[in-house]
Formats: structure tokens, C-alpha cells, sequence
């Protein structure tokens, strides 16, 4: 009669089912780093793609998004403050988008329902196109790839600050690269009636997550003094975080407007 394999010491068994649990465990953590590192990427950015597409054949098609604006206290955009709580990626604002700047006027796009893409960001040097939506909440806009409005700021081409974020990291990741922006280069913005064109103008590599002086409509940072402006004008401000996987820090880049191209 065959006799059966001895049995394993206690010690050999306990030793075997923790290596398992161990490489289980490994198995179920990389597949969360890959789901959020390359699939969240890809589905976000195909969605976001799907959804400039729409704008762009809305538009052409004569129907546009964004006409419908919604109540306000302020008229001038400047009702309520954004914190950077669970739905923001970033410091919040208080004001609005500011006083008209002397000598010169700006036809601003209008004001749209939170949550709606309305607009289209481009940046050449960085190959970036995203639409811009109403808002900067998590779940709603940033998480789908797209780069989110600051309620209470100005409306692109509008006087003041035209103030977005986005994600650096996941999700599509718009504002990854942001860092290599320098002095001179563009970011336009389009809309269903124009296209407003910035020309950055300074950055701040690094300042706390709720520094909302950053996106005032004077743009100045109440971390760091030396990082702003002082007077009134036409600005778009991108914040998104810093260091790279991590939310602790704001990095910060700042345009103005330099031209606006009537559709």
C-alpha cells in the first residue's frame, strides 16, 4: 500500500500560505497602480478627446455649448469662494473677476452650467488639447480629463483672472508637463465665439495648497510675496499640484491675454 507524501512541518505551512498571501497581495496592488496609472489615463483621455469633438462639431454646426449662464450674486462673476476641499484639486478664490482695465475691453465668453465642457485649451508646446468645464470638482470634471474652471473667476478673454486646474498625475493628466512652460509661450483658449489667446508671462514652481491669492483677480501669492501681480489686467492662471504623485504643493503658471480672435 503506497504510503502518502509526509506532512509539512507547521512552521513550512505557515511560511508557504504567507508567500501566497504575499504574492496575492503584490498581484491586487499592481493591478491598482496599473488602474490608475495607464487605464484611468486612457480612459480619460478618450473621453476628452470625444468631448473637444463635440464641442468642435456643435460649433461648426452653429449650436454651441455655454449660452446658458447661470445666476449668480455677483454679475461680475465674483459670488462665492472655491475651497480646496474633497471636490477641489486647488487653492481656493475668494473675489471675482475683477475691474475692467483701463483703456482696454475684452469681449469674455459666457457663463456656463457647473460641470459643462464649454471651451477648448491648447497648448503648442506641450501638444495639449483638453476641453475646459464649469467647476473644479473631482468626480464631475477633473477626474474625466478635462481642465476645470474655477467658479468665481473671470471667463476667458473676461478683465481679471481666467483660473483653471487639472490633474498632474491619473485621469487623464492635462496639466503633467505644465512645468516646462516658459516665458513666451502660448495658451489659447477657444470658445463657441472666439478664441482668446495668452502668452505666458511668469510661473511659481511651488507654493501651499490653499494659497487662493494665486488665483485672485489680481493674481498674487500670499506664500510667496515676490510671486504676482500688482495691477489690474486680463490673466489666466494654472494650477495644478506638486511634486509629481503627490497633492501637497500648487504649481502655479500665469499668462496674459494678448489677443482675441472673433469666430
Amino acid at each position: 500500500m503506497a504510503q502518502g507524501r509526509p506532512a509539512r512541518p507547521v512552521g513550512v505551512r505557515v511560511l508557504w500560505g504567507g508567500a501566497e498571501v504575499a504574492v496575492t497581495f503584490g498581484l491586487i496592488l499592481l493591478l491598482l497602480v496599473v488602474h490608475q496609472l495607464w487605464w484611468t489615463n486612457r480612459q480619460a483621455r478618450a473621453g476628452a478627446e470625444r468631448q473637444v469633438q463635440s464641442l468642435e462639431h456643435e460649433w461648426q454646426q452653429g449650436q454651441g455649448q455655454g449660452e446658458g449662464e447661470q445666476e449668480s450674486p455677483d454679475e461680475n462673476g465674483g459670488g462665492g469662494s472655491a475651497s480646496a476641499g474633497d471636490d477641489s484639486d486647488d487653492p481656493g478664490v475668494s473675489g471675482g473677476s475683477g475691474q475692467r482695465q483701463s483703456g482696454r475691453t475684452a469681449a469674455a465668453a459666457p457663463r456656463p452650467s457647473y460641470d459643462q465642457a464649454y471651451a477648448i485649451i491648447s497648448i503648442p508646446r506641450l501638444g495639449l488639447r483638453a476641453p475646459v468645464a464649469q467647476g473644479v470638482s473631482k468626480p464631475n470634471v477633473l477626474n474625466h480629463g478635462y481642465v476645470g474652471h474655477y467658479p468665481g473667476t473671470a471667463q476667458p478673454g473676461g478683465a481679471g483672472n481666467f483660473a483653471l486646474a487639472g490633474h498632474r498625475n491619473t485621469h487623464g493628466e492635462p496639466f503633467r508637463y505644465i512645468n516646462r512652460l516658459r516665458r513666451g509661450d502660448t495658451v489659447s483658449v477657444r470658445t463657441k465665439n472666439a478664441t482668446y489667446t495668452y502668452v505666458v508671462d511668469k510661473t511659481l514652481a511651488q507654493t501651499s495648497a490653499s494659497d487662493g491669492g494665486v488665483i485672485n483677480p489680481v493674481p498674487r501669492s500670499r506664500v510667496v510675496p515676490s510671486a504676482g501681480y500688482r495691477q489690474p489686467g486680463f490673466y489666466i492662471t494654472l494650477t495644478t499640484c506638486t511634486p509629481e504623485y503627490t497633492s501637497k504643493y500648487r504649481l502655479v503658471v500665469w499668462g496674459k491675454l494678448t489677443r482675441m480672435t472673433p469666430r
